[in-house]
């Protein structure tokens, strides 16, 4: 796992998107909960490929700051690049953009885990 893997995942946003479809509050532009899913997709396809095999990563932080609304209809671009490996933490700062501009930017960390380790542990 090396520093600099990225990848980049759109969106084209409809109603199931919005802020209050996911009852994250009351106006119809894309939600902050859907903007953490789409860039913790993008973190997840940037390592793609590159865990060994019973490996997974797991969510452990997310800072994101939702700078400005999008509408409906329109599409936004998140970009994710993995920036630091620290053992089995692995550090992402990502982008979203639409045509309107900068819409969201932050950081993720992902943690590596053994899958079915980690799915026993919950029971």
């Amino acid at each position: 796992m090396v520093p600099g893997l990225a990848a980049s995942i759109e969106l084209k946003v409809d109603e199931a998107d919005t802020a209050a479809a996911l009852r994250s509050g009351d106006v119809p532009m894309l939600g902050t909960p859907r903007l953490v899913a789409l860039v913790e997709e993008a973190s997840v396809a940037a390592i793609s490929g590159q865990l060994e095999p019973g490996m997974t990563t797991v969510g452990m932080r997310v800072q994101l700051d939702h700078l400005i609304p999008t509408p409906v209809g329109d599409s936004v671009r998140a970009d994710a690049t993995l920036e630091r490996v620290e053992g089995r933490r692995l550090t992402f700062t990502f982008s979203v953009t639409s045509d309107r501009g900068l819409v969201s930017a932050g950081r993720i960390v992902r943690v590596m885990v053994n899958r079915e380790r980690f799915i026993e542990k919950a029971h």
